[in-house]
């Protein structure tokens, strides 16, 4: 009974966190690039997500509305994240799975159900290549 109580409650805090993160997110989306209050926000999201706790693979499959078998094969396929990789126990990276919930959710926007996992593994990737400093010219 106490694991399931536990567990409730990391799921209300993720979800608190992120409805915060997608909250400051959209506010900062709806200022000038260039504005200092955007920076500042997108920085606040960042610092939230960097010291969240991680996230049981359950958690993250709630917040993901994912099975649980889903979200372990995901980390196995590297979408997801563990948190640290020397605990035996898998706890997954809250930023990454805020990352993986904003291309689910757009992927599923546009009538894309099927094949997740491919879509969701080719647009990150696609992300890290963008993100390079010597490949930004």
């Amino acid at each position: 009974m106490r694991a399931v109580t536990a567990v409730a409650a990391e799921t209300t805090r993720a979800v608190e966190l992120m409805e915060r993160v997608e909250t400051l997110e959209s506010v900062a989306r709806s200022l000038p690039e260039r504005d200092d209050r955007r920076s500042r926000l997108l920085r606040l999201v960042e610092k939230d997500l960097a010291t969240a706790a991680p996230l049981r693979p359950r958690v993250a499959a709630q917040l993901l509305a994912l099975s649980e078998k889903t979200v372990r094969a995901w980390v196995e396929a590297g979408v997801l994240l563990a948190a640290d990789t020397s605990s035996p126990r898998l706890l997954l990276d809250v930023g990454r799975v805020h990352d993986v919930l904003h291309l689910v959710s757009d992927l599923r926007a546009a009538g894309a159900n099927a094949g997740l996992l491919d879509e969701v593994h080719r647009r990150l990737a696609d992300a890290s290549w963008l993100d390079r400093a010597d490949l930004t010219e």
